[in-house]
């Protein structure tokens, strides 16, 4: 499929701990498309990290094949065409929350004049508007609370319109109204667009907010053949 995002066959991942093998992801296979919404459930440690860091080429697998066909080499995938939120924030400490969110953009080398600085300026401002962080623009991380840093991670992460945005449990440390507040925003911010957006979560209630469901269980991934199991 042309417009595929990543294709992946047989796709696994063996983690070795001496003569100890651990099976993360066993066979997977898998097409994601532009636009899509979906929730990758399953409980901790059922192999979800596992699989987006595989989709994002920051890890390698064991064995079979992913490939990016819209995106090109795995080398060019991070930040402008793969952007990432992890469990915890990992925010940089020494910078602002604005500078934060600037990242993206300026490692994409959108800042190499005047004028693209101002525009770099202009949509981190927009961003931190939609993620309803414009008060916080230039706070620390440390005077910020732990929503408050994952509200920044995910404005960072969807900034630079990604073509596919990964996130591993980002309402995983937030309370149930934090957590759909943050998903609302994400969710509005995508509206009208083509970036793919990948969920993993324990969570029901961030799942049946996706289109499609994949469910991971011991590092088999089933559901990927449809494109709206919900039902």
């Amino acid at each position: 499929m042309r417009d595929a995002l990543i294709e992946a066959q047989s796709l696994s991942r063996i983690y070795r701990h001496g003569e100890t093998q651990v099976v993360a992801l066993a066979s997977a296979s898998f097409v994601l498309e532009r636009g899509a919404r979906i929730a990758l459930a399953g409980r901790s440690g059922s192999g979800k990290t596992t699989l987006l860091h595989l989709m994002a080429a920051l890890d390698t697998p064991t064995s079979g094949v992913i490939a990016w066909p819209a995106l090109g080499s795995p080398d060019t995938l991070r930040p402008a065409k793969i952007s990432l939120v992890f469990q915890t924030p990992s925010l940089l400490e020494p910078l602002t929350v604005s500078e934060n969110v600037a990242l993206p953009l300026l490692m994409a080398d959108t800042a190499d004049s005047g004028a693209c600085a101002d525009s770099v300026e202009r949509t981190v401002a927009d961003a931190l508007a939609t993620f309803g962080l414009e008060a916080l623009a230039q706070k620390m991380p440390e005077e910020l609370s732990g929503g408050q840093m994952q509200r920044v991670a995910v404005a960072r992460a969807s900034v630079g319109r990604p073509l596919i945005i990964l996130a591993d449990e980002p309402t995983g440390q937030l309370d149930q109204a934090t957590g759909q507040a943050l998903l609302d925003a994400l969710i509005a911010h995508l509206a009208d667009t083509s970036t793919a957006l990948v969920i993993a979560t324990h969570d029901p209630a961030v799942s049946e907010r996706m289109n499609t469901i994949w469910h991971m269980e011991r590092g088999v991934l089933t559901g990927a053949g449809s494109t709206d199991n919900r039902t």
